[in-house]
């Protein structure tokens, strides 16, 4: 008999397993069992070897395959015959219709199942959170927020406490119902921190499938327990809390994330902080640009009425090409319409706002071609808004432009780059 890895023939009993002899090789260290041949047949081989050579266990199984063949001259061809005949007849057997439903078979591939599900159970990799109960403490958002940082999925969570001690309450009932493990350690000075340092030197050969460690402690001392899960491979995040913030920092990378309690949010970076300035920066600064464009607008509108009510001013302000001098009383109209402006509530009321501009343009000079750009100035003026913007809030399109077009009351023309506007109907 040689062993089965090496085929070393130094070996000696190791006990017995399922009713057999089970033997050590002292070359490799495999276990093996004798083998399955009766005690007569392993004595009649034995015997026909003439008391010279003895039979191996190989020699031996083939022999007894061909102790039934016919008496002629046994070959080596002949095994390989029989092999043959033995393997067909095997795959015939079970790929047969009767042993694919056959109970044997149903067991057969369940079992091979489970095996399955284990050794993936086994091969999945998971983070583990570490906690220093005695200085600081997780409420479930907090915890959900650690198990979205991780990489992997958050399967462990242990506690460590003197749980004995009073000032811990009820926290131990609390972090078991969301299923911590909660590790007791005895009174003393960082005796919890001490038992996550030795805990965390063995978590390897406890959690083979481990990945990620979140060590949530305030406690300085727990560098060095952090220090040994990096040299061990694994990612360790590093969480503490000041007042209302959690501070998470990957020991890997170096990154540190602000999560404030308070608020359920991620405090955002500088870089973020000073986007948010800028931005509030820019809006005023179109605030004031806007306030700006309506007080040229005022004064505008106020150096035209003084112009025309005091003709011998020699000093005349410089008109727009193919823009007409509104009189007193169109002005005066026009204002009236600024003053109404604020109670325009749809398109009715703003189609008649724009026919009044039309109408009051047409009857200065009838001979000028309104744009939509020279329209949208004109009702800039008076409302002291971009057409743009008041098309969004009355929410009747996205611009101007779109607005006119779709518009029952006006129809566009094309004009060179430009659109004319013109009135379909009469107010």
């Amino acid at each position: 008999m040689k062993c089965p890895r090496c085929e070393s023939t130094s070996y000696h009993k190791n006990g017995r397993r399922n009713d057999k002899q089970n033997y050590l090789c002292k070359n490799c260290g495999k276990q093996f069992l004798e083998p399955a041949l009766s005690h007569s047949l392993e004595t009649d081989l034995l015997t026909n070897s003439n008391g010279h050579t003895k039979v191996s266990t190989a020699e031996a199984t083939e022999i007894s395959l061909v102790k039934n063949l016919p008496e002629e001259k046994i070959t080596e061809k002949s095994l390989g015959s029989f092999s043959l005949t033995l393997a067909e007849q095997l795959l015939q057997t079970i790929l047969s219709p009767g042993w694919l439903e056959s109970a044997a078979f149903s067991q057969f591939i369940q079992k091979i199942k489970q095996k399955t599900e284990i050794k993936h159970q086994l091969e999945t990799e998971i983070s583990l959170l570490l906690l220093d109960a005695e200085n600081l403490k997780l409420d479930v958002n907090s915890e959900l927020l650690l198990a979205s940082v991780c990489k992997y999925p958050l399967q462990f969570k242990m506690a460590f406490a003197n749980w004995k001690n009073p000032s811990i309450g009820k926290q131990d009932i609390e972090l078991y119902n969301r299923g911590y493990q909660l590790v007791h350690v005895p009174e003393g000075k960082d005796s919890a921190d001490a038992k996550m340092i030795a805990f965390g030197a063995c978590v390897s050969r406890s959690y083979p499938t481990v990945k990620e460690i979140l060590v949530c402690s305030n406690d300085g001392i727990l560098i060095h327990l952090c220090n040994q899960l990096q040299n061990q491979g694994l990612i360790v995040y590093w969480v503490r809390r000041q007042g209302q913030t959690l501070h998470i920092e990957n020991r890997n990378i170096g990154k540190l994330t602000h999560y404030s309690l308070a608020m359920a949010t991620e405090v955002p970076s500088l870089e973020k902080v000073v986007e948010q300035i800028q931005d509030l920066i820019k809006n005023e600064q179109d605030l004031i640009n806007t306030r700006l464009y309506r007080l040229t607008t005022i004064a505008s509108l106020f150096q035209e009425r003084s112009n025309i009510n005091n003709k011998s001013n020699p000093k005349q302000p410089e008109i727009e090409e193919n823009i007409p001098i509104i009189d007193n009383s169109s002005a005066q109209s026009i204002q009236e319409e600024k003053e109404d402006f604020a109670k325009i509530t749809n398109g009715k009321k703003l189609d008649k706002l724009l026919l009044k501009i039309i109408q009051d343009i047409q009857t200065q000079s009838p001979q000028t071609k309104l744009s939509v750009s020279k329209l949208g100035s004109e009702l800039r003026k008076i409302t002291g808004e971009s057409p743009n913007s008041i098309i969004k809030k009355l929410k009747l399109g996205s611009n101007f432009t779109k607005y006119l077009e779709s518009s029952p009351t006006f129809t566009l023309k094309a004009s060179g780059k430009e659109y004319e506007v013109m009135p379909l109907l009469s107010e």
